[in-house]
């Protein structure tokens, strides 16, 4: 991932701790890190023919039912390990916009937080579940930009 912000030229700063899988492992290692943190969900839809990545701030609650009605489905669920994978290149655990890269062919439909879009700096794993990258929210348009996905601001 780093290699990829460096060839778009966005600066990052890496954060490195131990493997973390959900916000609340995650809190502890986030003190001292000055930016907008956030919890990434995988979704599809009930036929598993739409693929979704919610990018939220990590306060917001997670509702499926609003993301849903928001995408004309009825009903969001999480998706598997092996959808993840095979959609984004990750494992559970280190969902990040940053797994966009792995999309090419923009099969996934991004929803990011207005909070996010706003925030001074951003923090997310960089596909891994080791490290947090923090870049500025600026750097974090032109990532967005590079990939090329269409974003729904929530």
């Amino acid at each position: 991932m780093e290699q990829y912000l460096a060839a778009h030229e966005i600066g990052f700063v890496r954060h490195d701790h131990p493997p973390v899988a959900t916000v609340a492992e995650a809190e502890h290692y986030w003190r001292d890190i000055d930016a907008l943190h956030a919890k990434n969900l995988f979704l599809r839809n009930q036929k598993g023919t739409r693929h979704f990545l919610a990018v939220l701030a990590f306060t917001r609650r997670g509702d499926l039912q609003a993301l849903g009605e928001h995408f004309g489905e009825k009903k969001l669920g999480f998706a598997s390990p092996e959808r993840l994978a095979a959609h984004l290149g990750l494992t559970p655990g280190s969902v990040s916009p940053f797994g966009l890269i792995n999309d090419p062919g923009h099969a996934v439909t991004v929803a990011i937080d207005v909070a996010i879009r706003d925030a001074a700096h951003v923090a997310f794993h960089p596909n891994v579940n080791t490290a947090t990258l923090v870049v500025s929210g600026a750097s974090f348009q032109r990532y967005l930009a590079a990939v090329g996905h269409e974003v729904h601001w929530i």
